[in-house]
């Protein structure tokens, strides 16, 4: 799927739609996000030396993970319920593109736990398991 394609499953918009690309299934996902240097979490962070703050990273991955709910997200909105295990390897910088994949580890009701990695040109930057809730999007803001 490309960008306009995701718009239909996650809920974000630009500036914070962070999944450029994205194949797969329920069983596990490839999805891109290319770092143009453009972006508004670069510019204080850090002058002179922009660096990927590392949530923006955990960010990428978690649109990256609800997209293996496929259909399911529709009329829903995915929370972070939790991050676990998340270990930052290698810096994201502007022109890098992270590569993230990811696997279904656990579903209990609407409660998802996914195993992720993000990596640039075949460097891991960052891992961790993510939990995800899917609210309906009747229930927002009651």
């Amino acid at each position: 799927m490309n960008r306009e394609e995701i718009k239909q499953f996650l809920p974000h918009r630009e500036p914070m739609l962070l999944v450029d690309w994205t194949e797969g299934n329920a069983d596990g996902i490839r999805a891109t996000y290319h770092v143009t240097g453009e972006e508004w979490f670069l510019r204080g962070h850090f002058p002179g030396f922009p660096v990927v703050p590392g949530v923006i990273t955990c960010e990428i991955m978690a649109q990256s993970c609800t997209l293996i709910l496929g259909e399911q997200l529709k009329g829903k909105t995915p929370f972070y319920a939790g991050l676990d295990k998340v270990r930052f390897k290698h810096m994201v910088r502007p022109g890098d593109t992270i590569e993230v994949t990811a696997k279904p580890i656990s579903i209990r009701g609407s409660l998802y736990v996914i195993g992720a990695e993000a990596k640039v040109d075949g460097k891991l930057a960052c891992k961790g398991e993510l939990t995800f809730y899917l609210m309906d999007n009747g229930q927002l803001g009651k």
